[in-house]
């Protein structure tokens, strides 16, 4: 990954004779992408990573990192501390005092260029700080409002904002409804071939169903593109009754291109979702949490959409509440999964668990894809005595350790 760096040299003492302690480390640091810069680089928008030469550098490197955050605010600080020279001490004062100020950050310790435990750490940490900047260069759309249940995750914009950094762009209905009614014929038949090239069958829906998901999905991309949107969240449920169609396909392929995508303008689990992708690269799935045994510290899932991408087949199914539009039940893979919930006030807090997809199910009083997953780490007690939310936010693999380390470091 590429980034910037910064060697943290004292005021005092010979800077050649300073700097030389690092200089092993620093070739190091370029072989692995990254970029020495100077405070008249400041406005580059790489990750930096100041590396500190010795002690007697913590009042240097705040001033460094206050003309930094002039030019990129919001970026964490990333100190790399070596064994050296009272390297580790300085850092351990400066980012104390960092944290005093509100400014997140970490220390990381590299005991030298061979250190590739240390250069490994380094590498998540300049992630980590991607991810967050990413976030903060990130536009959500919010097409209508939450929807009228969400009582418990309907964040304002400017926490939104404050909190994880995207803009909310608030879009009408309206304006979907007249996209909707503007797609081409053509685009409609692509998007009936695009949703049931690969299905497995079609139990409800009928070919009007197919169309009328099919000019959703297409007004739904003319949207994301017109308003330059990284993500975005539906409230589907509208649809139901002024066109008695649904958003399920829509969401689906919007996050199998890259677009994260959530329903009921659920904006929380949609940030959890967006969260999760940028940090593992794993496609993410939002879902009802539909039974929960604290006993044997297990959940079942179950919504009415899935990305096509998560799973091993799928198949064409009404809505599941309402009998109306395209709902996909898809065959999820069995096997590691991550679990978490974003909630809060403010967004500040996180419920995370890994687990194992044991079964799946097509039971006809639930969403039509349904997972059963047995918890490996965390305590599904906790959904029942400290919830959240209703929304859980499911990728594969195990990734929590990761999105701990993340949580730890910027929030």
């Amino acid at each position: 990954m590429r980034f910037g760096y910064i060697p943290v040299i004292p005021p005092f003492g010979g800077a050649g004779q300073n700097e030389s302690v690092i200089a092993p480390l620093m070739e190091t640091l370029s072989a692995r992408g990254g970029e020495r810069l100077d405070p008249t680089r400041f406005d580059e928008t790489a990750p930096l990573v100041y590396v500190m030469a010795t002690g007697g550098t913590e009042r240097t490197l705040l001033d460094l990192q206050s003309a930094r955050a002039a030019l990129q605010p919001g970026e964490p600080v990333v100190l790399v501390a070596h064994p050296g020279n009272n390297s580790l001490p300085a850092s351990l004062e400066v980012l104390a005092r960092l944290q005093q100020d509100d400014s997140p950050g970490r220390i990381v310790f590299v005991r030298g260029p061979e250190d590739e435990a240390g250069l490994g750490r380094l590498d998540a940490a300049i992630a980590d700080v991607a991810v967050r900047m990413r976030l903060l260069d990130t536009r959500i759309g919010l097409v209508g409002e939450p929807s009228d249940w969400l009582v418990a995750s309907s964040p304002a914009a400017g926490v939104v904002r404050e909190t994880w950094g995207p803009m909310v762009v608030r879009i009408g209905m309206d304006e979907l409804e007249a996209a909707i009614d503007a797609v081409a014929d053509e685009a409609v038949q692509a998007g009936v071939a695009a949703l049931t090239g690969e299905s497995t069958g079609c139990a409800e829906p009928t070919s009007a169903d197919l169309a009328d998901v099919a000019r959703v999905t297409s007004a739904m991309e003319a949207i994301v593109q017109a308003h330059d949107l990284d993500a975005v969240s539906l409230r589907c449920f509208d649809l139901l009754v002024s066109r008695e169609t649904t958003g399920c396909y829509a969401l689906s392929a919007l996050t199998d291109a890259g677009v994260i995508a959530g329903c009921e303008g659920d904006l929380v689990s949609t940030i959890g979702m967006l969260w999760a992708n940028l940090l593992t690269g794993e496609l993410p799935w939002m879902a009802n949490p539909s039974e929960i045994d604290e006993a044997g510290n297990t959940l079942k899932l179950a919504h009415c959409t899935v990305p096509r991408g998560m799973v091993e087949r799928y198949r064409l199914r009404s809505h599941f509440e309402s009998g109306q539009g395209v709902g996909i039940q898809g065959d999820m893979p069995l096997g590691p999964v991550t679990l978490l919930r974003l909630g809060g006030a403010a967004m500040e807090a996180l419920w995370l668990a890994e687990g194992e997809i044991v079964s799946r199910g097509d039971a006809e009083n639930l969403c039509r894809t349904q997972v059963d997953i047995e918890l490996t780490t965390g305590d599904v007690s906790e959904l029942l005595h400290a919830p959240l939310g209703n929304h859980i936010v499911l990728i594969r693999g195990h990734h929590g350790a990761r999105l701990e380390d993340w949580w730890e470091m910027m929030l």
